[in-house]
Parts: C-alpha cells; structure tokens; sequence
C-alpha cells in the first residue's frame, strides 16, 4: 500500500553501486529509512537524481509503509519546495547542516509527530530567505525551541533575582549553582530574550557578536546533552563557530 506524504531527508548514504539509503523525518510516519534504487545513475538522455537526497531537502514522497519493516522503499519522489540558497550558501548552509544535525539527533523513534515536522519544515524555509542578521542568529533561536517539542524548553522565569540559567535544570534559579553548567548575566538574559522571539524575523533586533553566539551556542549544546540520551558533542558546531560572522 502507498501513502502521499511530505518528508526532509537527514541523512543518505550510498547502497550498493547505483541506490542510495535515506533517513528522511516524515510528516505522516516521523523518522523513517527508505532505499532509492537507481538514482546514482548518469545517462546520456538524464542526469542523476541523487541530488534530491541532499540533507536538508524538502520532499514530496509517494513511499511503501509497513510497520514491520525497518528500511522502507519509496515510489515516487519529487520536490516539494526547492531552496533559493540554502544548498549553494555557505553560511545558509552551515546553520541547515547544524538544524539536520540537532533533530537528528533528538528524534529517536519513527513516531509521527505533525507539529514537529511543520515547525522544521517552516524554520528552514524561512532560514533560506533570510538576511545576514537573522541567519548569524539562528541556530540558538532553533535550539531553543526545538527543545520544547521533546520535552525540554527551558522555563522562561528570567527575573532581577532569578538570574542564573541552569542548563541542568533547564530554568531560571536565584542561586549560584554548585555544578558549572549554568549562565549568568548578559548571558542569562539573552537568553531570555531568544525564547521570546516567535517569529524568525525578531532575530535580527538582537545585536550579538561572534564571541557572544559561540558562548551561547556551546551552552545550549551542553543543555541538550544534559536531556538528550547518547547526545555527545556536534560536529557542525565548531564549523559554525568558524563561519558565523561577527
């Protein structure tokens, strides 16, 4: 039986000569693997299709389910939105490989989850149109809340007398903590301020330098480990240390 649905491809990783397996994050069934066979192929009439497997990619999918199987098939491909800047920007790429990189490693089980998809699928397209200062910004406002749909947002109780983020707890606290996994003072409030922003474009009135993010940046990466099972370190951090500018 066939299903229509939506999906962004995570992760693809070449299979036998001309095939490929992708992990692709669906709207109907979550996280799922699927075999692409024949899409290496180069012709002289048609070029390979293995470029609709870039991470990041936003699809339309006709695909094979059956609870039972692990590694799916899929039918039909085709784009379902196709990015201006996204796959040839290198700073636009940057952040798109950090936000694969952070769902992909916070989604543990194939589990539809609508509300999840439509808020990636809407943070990369508005990521693709974004400008130069809202983009240096976004990693930490997709960090912050990608968080709440798995649990974790970290409480926005900011106050003059409850100014230490504890990455831990994942709150605002009054005291001093013993462990030195928190935040304080400008820190602590820019925090704040992220988890406010609701809409992309607010990222842009918040006026941090390069020094700032990287900070900001490493914490929430901390908090992730700290609530995320088997989390470790990202790889797509430090490159976006290197890349962001001031």
């Amino acid at each position: 039986m066939t299903h229509k649905t939506k999906g962004i491809v995570l992760r693809t990783v070449k299979y036998g000569e001309t095939s490929v397996i992708v992990s692709i994050f669906t709207e109907l069934f979550g996280l799922q693997s699927y075999l692409v066979n024949g899409v290496r192929v180069v012709s002289k009439k048609s070029t390979s299709k293995a470029s609709f497997f870039q991470p990041a990619a936003i699809l339309d999918l006709v695909v094979y389910h059956n609870e039972l199987k692990n590694l799916q098939r899929l039918k039909e491909f085709q784009w379902d939105h196709l990015y201006t800047h996204i796959f040839f920007h290198v700073v636009k790429n940057a952040v798109a490989m950090f936000m694969v990189e952070l769902l992909s490693k916070c989604i543990k089980q194939p589990e539809s989850n609508p509300d999840l998809y439509h808020f990636v699928e809407d943070a990369f397209i508005h990521l693709d149109g974004a400008d130069e200062a809202v983009v240096a910004n976004y990693p930490l406002f997709f960090a912050l809340h990608l968080a709440s749909f798995f649990g974790l947002r970290i409480q926005d109780n900011y106050a003059e007398n409850r100014h230490f983020l504890d990455l831990r707890e994942g709150l605002f606290v009054s005291q001093r903590p013993t462990h030195p996994d928190f935040l304080e003072g400008e820190y602590s409030l820019l925090t704040s301020e992220l988890l406010k922003v609701m809409q992309p474009g607010e990222l842009a009135q918040l006026k941090l330098n390069k020094d700032k993010r990287r900070i900001l940046l490493f914490a929430f990466q901390n908090f992730y480990s700290f609530h995320v099972q088997e989390f470790h370190g990202m790889k797509t951090v430090p490159i976006l240390q290197t890349i962001l500018s001031n």
